[in-house]
Order: C-alpha cells, then structure tokens, then sequence
C-alpha cells in the first residue's frame, strides 16, 4: 500500500512537471501574469512573444493582476498550447418593468485577432419573452439567433436549453467578432412578475448549466463566462510555412497542425515528447 502510494505521487509530480515545460516562456520573459501561465508564442515584455497577436498585457493595478490579449479588453484566463484560449465576457441583458425598457446592454467581443471557437463554445439566451441574436462584424455577416419563451416557471426545465426558458445555438466559424443584442415580442409584459429580463451571452460549452431560478434573478446580469478563442500562427498552412524554415515556427521533433478555424497552423510535441514545441530546444523525450 505504501509503494502504491510511492507510486501515486511520483506521478502526480511528474504530471506536474510536463505541464510547467510545456507552459514554458521564453528565457528571460516573464512566465506568469496573476494566476494565467504565459507560454511562448505568447508574451507579455518586448520580444517575448511571436507576433503582435500573441502579446499579453498584464495589467498590475489588479490584485492579483489580470492578464489581456494584445491591446484589446479581452481577458484572458488560461493559455493553452492545443491552439486555445479561455477568455471572458460579460453577460448582455435587456430588462423591464411595468413602466417599459428598464436597461438594455449589448455584450460584444471586438477587435480579437483569433476566431471564436464555433466547436467549443455555445450562443446562450434566457428569457420567456426572448428573442437574442449574435452577429459578427467580422466573418460570417448572417446572425444566430435564438428563441425562448415560457408562460410561466413550470414549463421550463433545471439543464435544458430547448426553447423553454433558455435556448442554445452553434457559433459560425470564423467569427472573429461579434456583438449580441436583443428584442422582445410583448416588452415582458405578460411574464414580468416572474421574468423581468432577458439575457443572452456566449459561453464555454459545458460552462453553463440553466436554471429556472435564473429567469428571475435579476442579479444575473453581473455574471461573467468563459468563452474560448482558437488561436494559429500567421495565415499560411503547414506546408507553406515548412517552406520557410527561418520563420517556421514548429521547431524540434514537433509536427504541425493546421488551424480548423481559419487560417494559419499550430505545433504539437508528438506522444512520447515533452515541452514547448515553438521554443529552440523543442520537444524532449519523456
């Protein structure tokens, strides 16, 4: 039973291990901002990372600081070197009381120099008068739209996003962009002792589990979700970018993978290697 343990742990430090190389910053550049690993590509000093799309700004003045994507307000909560961020975003709403519109806000992302993930992200929208749509101003110029309405808080359901309540729809691919804004057919009126707001946001698919109680809280609005960005490195495939071994930015024993999510490429330590694969020493074997 002790050696098992003996075991356990060894395992667990070495887990520990393979995550801070692959974590890896460049030499000399700063390997954390807060509580958010900063790996290269990314950087957050002047040469630390590849391109200008892969700054960090940490923003000091936080307590623990608070780590951004490049010059935008986007911030970000976890890098990883699979070719994804999780960034966050606030919630939008639009609410009313019996004398008409009360607040309305449109939540948006802008500026982001990588893709919203259309796989791993879904449009979310609460309400029982609802009708939300997401549209980007880059990328697809068709909006997603979704419909969610209730008579009252029996006919939704605790988990379900099925048009009852709170409704869910698939992000388009290679919106870089976007701005969420609402209407509602009948102002609330017909729900508002139970359902003053409608809310609408893009979430993290998996990060977000409805709940009747939320048509009603009104507090709701304060939230704040996780949303994931795909990331790639400049605009070529990787055959194209082997062509240039001097800009190539896979380097040793790793192998390349093209962006599923617009262009560019991203590199990969392959099984049985370790480490950054954008750094010179490259992946290791374990």
């Amino acid at each position: 039973m002790g050696l098992g343990y003996k075991f356990e742990e060894l395992g667990f430090k070495l887990t520990i291990i393979a995550t801070l190389v692959a974590a890896e910053a460049k030499p000399g550049c700063e390997s954390k901002c807060g509580n958010v690993s900063i790996p290269y590509p990314f950087g957050a000093g002047n040469g630390c990372n590849i391109n200008n799309n892969f700054f960090i700004r940490c923003n000091k003045t936080f307590n623990p600081p608070k780590a951004f994507l490049s010059t935008t307000d986007i911030e970000v909560l976890y890098i990883s070197l699979d070719g994804y961020l999780r960034v966050q975003n606030w919630v939008g709403y639009d609410c009313y009381s019996s004398s008409g519109r009360g607040s309305y806000f449109e939540t948006w992302i802008a500026h982001s120099p990588f893709p919203i993930s259309n796989t791993r992200n879904k449009f979310t929208a609460i309400g029982c008068d609802t009708y939300a749509f997401v549209a980007g101003s880059k990328g697809p110029a068709s909006p997603t739209a979704c419909v969610t309405f209730c008579n009252n808080l029996t006919h939704a359901i605790n988990g379900s996003c099925s048009g009852l309540g709170c409704c869910q729809a698939a992000i388009p691919k290679g919106m870089r962009s976007y701005k969420l804004s609402f209407d509602s057919f009948w102002k609330h009126s017909k729900v508002l002792n139970f359902n003053p707001c409608s809310y609408g946001f893009v979430v993290e698919d998996g990060a977000y589990n409805f709940s009747v109680l939320h048509l009603s809280d009104t507090n709701f609005s304060k939230r704040k979700f996780p949303i994931i960005l795909d990331w790639a490195i400049g605009n070529q495939s990787c055959a194209e970018a082997g062509m240039n071994p001097q800009n190539y930015a896979c380097k040793r024993n790793s192998i390349c993978i093209n962006g599923e999510n617009g262009n560019g490429y991203w590199c990969k330590c392959p099984d049985g290697f370790q480490g950054n694969p954008y750094l010179s020493h490259g992946c290791q074997g374990k």
